[in-house]
């Protein structure tokens, strides 16, 4: 045999039924692949969206408050960090259980209504005040509670009674500051703090935990627990 036949013998196409099977064996792979990476992506595509797996997974709920830590609220003027358990999920995990806090701060009619004109953000007519559905479960016996979240990048604040005259709430991840009643004064943050439903329930303080999107001055969902 020659070494031109010899070569050949590698690119022989082999006869129309070898082809065909190799055509056909071909498309399904990309077939399959592209249907796989399809199962892939739409999972991640919903999870992307805002609050498309509140929908789904659970809706708004209430958890209690620590009884201890708001006892000792209803008879002092400076803001509490309460503590509270709730439920998280996701599409991924089982439910599980969270400890979180908040801050509660007790008020006067008089100091409410300086909040009403003090937030814009909540009260005025700025876009984000459309997303404060439950107006009527901000200020509840006297009482207000803000979610323990900044607003600027999602880090943790603080009451700090050394800041302003009267103390401020203050974020050490930026130095976002926030009057007592939640107005953005300083820091890059883009709005006040962000109020949560109130409840009495059985003689039991109960809130709504919610999460909202941050970086934004819109009061966006992101979850609810």
């Amino acid at each position: 045999m020659s070494e031109t036949s010899h070569a050949e013998a590698y690119v022989d196409p082999g006869t129309p039924e070898e082809q065909s099977r190799r055509q056909f064996m071909a498309n399904a792979t990309i077939v399959l692949g592209t249907a796989i990476g399809l199962v892939l992506a739409i999972p991640l595509i919903d999870y992307s969206i805002p609050g498309k797996e509140i929908e789904e997974l659970s809706g708004a709920s209430w958890a209690a408050l620590d009884a201890n830590a708001w006892k000792s609220l209803a008879s002092s003027d400076t803001p509490a960090k309460i503590s509270f358990s709730h439920r998280t999920q996701d599409g991924y995990f089982a439910p599980a259980s969270t400890d979180d806090y908040v801050w509660g701060l007790r008020m006067s009619d008089a100091q409410w209504q300086q909040m009403q004109r003090d937030r814009s953000d909540l009260f005025g007519s700025a876009p984000a005040a459309a997303h404060v559905k439950y107006e009527n479960q901000i200020y509840v016996g006297g009482f207000i509670i803000f979610s323990s979240v900044c607003p600027h990048l999602g880090c943790r604040f603080a009451w700090d009674a050394s800041k302003g005259e009267h103390g401020r709430f203050f974020c050490p991840c930026h130095n976002s500051e926030f009057t007592r009643d939640g107005e953005h004064v300083g820091g890059p943050a883009p709005r006040g703090l962000d109020p949560l439903p109130l409840r009495e329930q059985s003689g039991a303080a109960q809130i709504t935990w919610i999460r909202y999107k941050s970086s934004t001055p819109d009061r966006i969902v992101v979850s609810y627990a």
